[in-house]
């Protein structure tokens, strides 16, 4: 029993009841891995061969330092947006070091930056920082846009609207980035130190991309292109905060300055399969745009 490595060796998975942990957490219990899921909700936690679930909240210091203790890896899944997002997740990280983790795998964003158009990637852009300031040996997975979320940009009309302008953006499915995440956490020290871009096939302007949906769907989709102000306009009729306001119109107006106008290799080159391209997203989820009324 001592000579088994393979259950020396512990993954720890943040967010394993969300869309990516918990594509994470699956394909690693397929694996053989060893895991402690690391969820806020012990009920809600996926029960899968080799995994142990322990309830913390990133922000709670001395639970989380528990809840990752005997993780020598940990998959850190960013937190919901929040003004106060970036010190989350030193908290998180400061504490799994602290327990002992020796390697974090960082779910970030692509095009981060500490003057970034979407406002929401400088909080990754802090949060990698601080990661790189400390000893612990770490990867970085900058997605681009979900593409499994394209259909819900729509309303029920099947109007989308925003100021993305003519910019591309390579959309990427959360199949996909789970896929490249569990090549990082299963491989070796190669990763160490290595940032990934993490996106699709091509990089397609909003309006082909719901051309492109409406095609597939038959669904009548439709891209209004909006200014900087009219967007904020629109959303402040929901009633949220502006930080998160901003936040959202800001996705698109990365778009049009050509922030997120980026195609790598990563899922080809670390999951052995092409990236997911939207048709492909579309003959998996035939009823993406379900919610649209003809």
């Amino acid at each position: 029993m001592g000579d088994d490595q393979s259950a020396a060796h512990v993954i720890g998975v943040t967010g394993a009841t969300g869309a990516v942990g918990g594509r994470v957490a699956s394909r690693l219990a397929k694996r053989g891995a060893t895991q402690r899921l690391v969820v806020r909700d012990l009920n809600r936690a996926p029960e899968l061969p080799g995994a142990s679930a322990a309830m913390a909240a990133y922000e709670d210091t001395a639970a989380f330092q528990r809840a990752v203790r005997g993780a020598d890896t940990l998959f850190l899944v960013s937190a919901g947006e929040d003004p106060d997002r970036v010190q989350t997740h030193i908290s998180a990280v400061d504490a799994a070091i602290e327990a002992g983790v020796t390697r974090i795998v960082y779910l970030s964003f692509l095009a981060a930056g500490p003057a970034a158009t979407f406002t929401f990637a400088r909080d990754h852009f802090f949060t990698e920082a601080h990661i790189r300031s400390t000893d612990v040996a770490h990867t970085f997975l900058r997605p681009s846009l979900y593409l499994d979320l394209v259909p819900r940009w729509a309303d029920e009309s099947g109007l989308v609207r925003g100021p993305a302008g003519q910019g591309r953006v390579a959309w990427v499915s959360r199949d996909d980035i789970a896929d490249v995440a569990v090549a990082v956490l299963l491989g070796g020290p190669e990763h160490d130190g290595r940032t990934y871009d993490v996106t699709g096939p091509e990089a397609v302007t909003l309006g082909q991309t719901v051309d492109r949906l409406s095609a597939l769907t038959g669904k009548p989709l439709r891209y209004l292109p909006e200014t900087w102000e009219e967007a904020l306009e629109y959303r402040r009729a929901s009633g949220a905060p502006e930080w998160q306001i901003e936040g959202w119109a800001s996705s698109y107006a990365a778009i049009a300055r050509g922030e997120l106008n980026v195609v790598s290799t990563a899922v080809a080159d670390l999951t052995g399969h092409p990236a997911q391209s939207i048709e492909g997203f579309i003959r998996r989820n035939p009823s993406a745009c379900g919610h649209v009324h003809n």
